[in-house]
């Protein structure tokens, strides 16, 4: 089993930057994928941005050059820039983990990030 803890949400006027945080414990073994997920009210989880084990980052085209994805394997966590907040951008973030080598597809209880002035 994988936890996964995000921490870094909260409320943020247009424009302004936020950074979300994710750290994972328990059985974290071989390869692995780090991701931010979204999910607004009434609408489908999406993918915001993964991070693969060699630091290939994958950006969903509505967050391209605003967001930025990083992971420290040593301390086991994945972090989410977020810069030039617009209120599209409001949704509950949710981190991600997917294991490469044995398997595995886990993820956190989400942190709530709401854009408005």
């Amino acid at each position: 089993q994988v936890q996964l803890v995000e921490s870094g949400g909260g409320l943020i006027q247009p424009g302004e930057s936020l950074r979300l945080s994710c750290a994972a414990s328990g059985r974290i073994v071989g390869l692995y994928t780090m991701g931010w997920y979204r999910q607004a009210p009434g609408k489908q989880r999406e993918s915001v941005a993964t991070i693969s084990p060699r630091g290939v980052t994958n950006y969903a085209d509505s967050v391209q050059g605003r967001f930025f994805i990083t992971r420290d394997s040593a301390k086991r966590t994945a972090d989410l820039q977020m810069n030039s907040l617009k209120p599209e951008d409001s949704a509950v973030y949710y981190c991600n983990y997917k294991g490469l080598t044995y398997g595995g597809d886990y993820w956190g209880q989400g942190t709530q990030v709401t854009v408005s002035s």
